[in-house]
């Protein structure tokens, strides 16, 4: 149906007619000039049916987006047009253009909203289609670098499977051989941890520069949307932090202050839909990221520094792990299914100190046999485990049980599933996994280290 007045892209009445007029089509820049002396100056966003209908929807450079109540006698002007194909060249939301920083940075997308764009005709939110428009999208990204981008994978984040870790850290590698200066990946953050486990122990044995997945809670399209914040503060952490790590860059409190950098081994999802909701565990996190400062605050001084290694690569991964949760049942006849089913490997979620239930310890008997690794993590989140307080958890070391210490339930599956495709001798599992690989494990517990909500 041809837009009309009466009906502008979803806007109605007062505002279709102010946008007919401007000729305004969502994706291009506008300036909205009210009455009062106002002028908001953003990206026009198709109409939301629950957005009030006197209201023009914005994204404004710093990425969020406002709704503008307009009236008679206000003005709307177009100033330009992110839209993919407008002839010329794009213009950002910035007053001045920036000139792209010395440094380069590879963005990989490997799925969730923060590597998406709106579709301006359609509200629908698509992967960025090329390196340009996502670097005109977020302009303040070429303050730290100059961006180049590829979408990898367009999945949702718990469609993120083993061989695709494979595939980010092949790809991962050949940017840092090409000399980047750092990789960012762009994922959907569900499983963000995992991700981050998985490549840090790809590239345990060398890395030169940083490797850091970031992610956006809330898709581009909401006005609290931390995407452009998020991947600002990553492209500033790969460019020009000191720590060559894998990490995971997200907000570090609610507002728009510092972003928190991570280590992959570390990092767990601890909110379902906070801006901060990712925390270090048992851990503190490797620095603070201020990306309107252009600032990084290392925390800590045990990380590896960027160009003291060459890159070394260890990929590869053993899909057929899986990871349960203990719970009050029949947790044995779950562990039995797996085995029948021909897994490789299984880390369970125990209680507390890691325990499992009596009639399980014959089943963790059973995979030894077998020659199958069971690892035991605590389903607590803080602490760790200790299989030797307890009848339970000595019986379960006699049977077999590799324990995890205090790594975290996501850290455990990935470096088992690691360990498995280079190994299936169960003795030399048991000694790879309780080695030290990217600092997924601590010596002692810090008690300081247990906080209920993010921060440092």
């Amino acid at each position: 149906m041809a837009e009309t007045s009466s009906n502008y892209y979803g806007y109605k009445g007062v505002v279709a007619k102010l946008l007919s007029k401007a000729g305004a089509k969502p994706g291009d820049v506008v300036e909205v000039r009210r009455g009062d002396g106002s002028v908001f100056r953003g990206v026009l966003m198709p109409k939301h049916e629950t957005s009030h209908p006197d209201t023009v929807v914005i994204k404004l450079g710093n990425g969020y987006n406002i709704g503008v109540l307009v009236g008679e006698g206000d003005d709307i002007v177009v100033k330009g047009s992110l839209r993919p194909g407008t002839p010329g060249a794009l213009v950002p939301l910035l007053e001045e253009p920036l000139q792209p920083a010395e440094e380069r940075v590879y963005i990989i997308g490997a799925g969730g909203t923060i590597a998406s764009r709106v579709d301006y005709e359609t509200g629908a939110v698509k992967p960025y289609l090329d390196a340009s428009e996502l670097a005109t999208t977020i302009p303040e990204l070429q303050r730290y670098a100059s961006i180049e981008a590829e979408q990898l994978f367009s999945i949702l984040s718990e469609d993120m499977k083993p061989s695709m870790w494979e595939a980010i850290v092949d790809r991962a590698a050949r940017v840092l051989e090409a000399g980047y200066d750092g990789v960012v990946v762009a994922h959907g953050t569900d499983t963000m941890a995992f991700t981050a486990s998985a490549l840090s122990f790809a590239f345990h044995k060398g890395l030169p520069s940083p490797v850091i997945l970031t992610g956006s809670q809330r898709s581009s399209d909401r006005p609290s949307s931390d995407a452009a914040f998020n991947l600002t503060a990553s492209v500033l952490a790969a460019s020009r932090a000191p720590f060559a790590e894998v990490a995971v860059v997200m907000h570090g409190e609610t507002g728009d202050t510092y972003a928190l950098a991570h280590r992959g081994v570390r990092v767990k999802k601890m909110h379902s839909s906070r801006r901060d909701a990712f925390q270090s565990v048992n851990d503190k996190p490797l620095a603070r990221i201020y990306p309107f400062e252009g600032r990084v605050e290392m925390l800590r001084d045990d990380y590896r520094r960027r160009g003291e290694s060459g890159l070394e690569v260890d990929n590869g991964f053993e899909e057929r792990v899986a990871l349960v949760k203990h719970f009050p049942g029949l947790i044995s006849e779950v562990i039995d299914a797996l085995l029948d089913r021909g897994f490789k490997g299984i880390v369970v979620e125990g209680t507390g100190f890691g325990h499992v239930s009596s009639d399980a310890i014959k089943s963790i008997e059973r995979a030894r046999d077998q020659g199958v690794p069971i690892v035991i993590t605590t389903q607590t989140v803080f602490g760790r485990v200790n299989l030797n307080v307890y009848s339970t958890g000595r019986k379960m070391l006699a049977a077999g049980a590799i324990p995890a210490g205090d790594m975290t339930s996501e850290a455990a599956y990935a470096k088992l599933s690691w360990i498995l495709a280079r190994t299936r001798e169960l003795e030399v599992v048991r000694k790879m996994f309780q080695r030290n690989l990217a600092g997924e494990v601590s010596e002692r517990h810090i008690l300081r280290l247990y906080r209920h909500i993010g921060g440092v």
